[in-house]
């Protein structure tokens, strides 16, 4: 098939594009490149256009099967004191998007979506089923377009998937794409900055949390294992498959501190911290249940934290000595 992949020159867009290739599909990417950089979508067609742009849209969608969308604000923190930028990126023009969507003959859409549309979890793992109740404009957006599309599901056919990542992290194994983020917020980047003393020490918002060792614990899982989600995704979808939203994670939760840990155990290198108060909001864990997605799509996270360690370092080393900068 033939996929527009809006958002293919971010940091998991870029991944899936490469998925996709190997999977035998043929893509071409648009992207506004706000947020995204062209040098992760070095070698594939680049649509320069931003996705309210409807009659940029429209010949496009003439030549494609369907739509990956990835191009979204996606900084929660940001989200908080900048929300207006939030609805009209993540909700008003992802409207116009589905609107040329539904204009064309494309019925098949799979959408970047969060685990931030679950708020505050009562219970852990985070299932599908856990209450949705997001605690920032970030998540509120997120969960808002996916009542979108199941409202076009039932009126226009629009069959979709919604796959709700955890943590995204490391980068691809040819070492050519990875983490390109203008601002850095991620925590295994800004640990591997800090080394490299290309950022200050990493600040590491708490140390009290109701957890074994007190740091805060998340999913950390490889985005090229979110990469061949979408393309299992888009199987699903060619071969009939109702519309669905899904949980993305490895179901294993890794503590700060473990993350700091594993990675002076992989290289005998310490990340130079210091610890900062808890951030309002912060959930102590966060880690996902993920057999809905092995049950409907086959599919499991095969990267463990040590190679998203190892593929991130590797990646971080080469813009060093590259001096390759945004």
């Amino acid at each position: 098939m033939r996929v527009l992949v809006t958002g293919g020159s971010g940091y998991v867009g870029s991944h899936a594009v490469r998925e996709l290739v190997d999977s035998g599909h043929d893509v071409v990417l648009y992207d506004n490149l706000s947020t995204g950089n062209r040098a992760l979508s070095q070698g594939f067609e680049l649509i320069v256009g931003d996705i309210s742009d409807r009659d940029r849209l429209a010949p496009i969608l003439e030549t494609v099967d369907a739509v990956m969308h990835f191009a979204a604000s996606a900084y929660v923190g940001e989200s908080v004191s900048n929300p207006r930028k939030y609805f009209h990126n993540n909700v008003e023009s992802a409207l116009s998007l589905l609107d040329a969507v539904l204009a064309s003959n494309v019925r098949r859409f799979i959408f970047s979506s969060t685990c931030a549309t679950y708020g505050l979890p009562e219970t852990l793992p985070i299932t599908e089923s856990s209450p949705r109740e997001p605690i920032n404009p970030y998540g509120a957006t997120k969960l808002f377009f996916e009542h979108v599309l199941s409202a076009y599901n039932v009126s226009h056919s629009l069959r979709y998937v919604a796959l709700r990542y955890f943590n995204a992290a490391g980068a691809h194994a040819n070492g050519m794409i990875g983490e390109i983020h203008d601002p850095e917020t991620h925590l295994v980047p800004l640990a591997l900055k800090a080394v490299l003393k290309t950022a200050p020490p990493l600040k590491v918002f708490g140390k009290g949390f109701d957890t074994p060792d007190g740091t805060c614990i998340r999913d950390y899982v490889h985005v090229s294992d979110l990469g061949s989600a979408h393309a299992l995704a888009l199987e699903y979808l060619a071969n009939g498959g109702a519309s669905i939203s899904l949980n993305l994670g490895t179901g294993q939760g890794t503590s700060i501190k473990e993350v700091l840990d594993s990675f002076r155990r992989l290289t005998g290198l310490n990340v130079p911290h210091e610890f900062a108060p808890p951030r309002t909001g912060d959930p102590p864990a966060l880690f996902a249940n993920s057999a809905k997605a092995k049950e409907v799509l086959g599919w499991v996270a095969r990267r463990d934290i040590d190679e998203i360690l190892m593929s991130a370092w590797k990646w971080q080393q080469k813009l060093e000595a590259a001096k390759y900068r945004i």
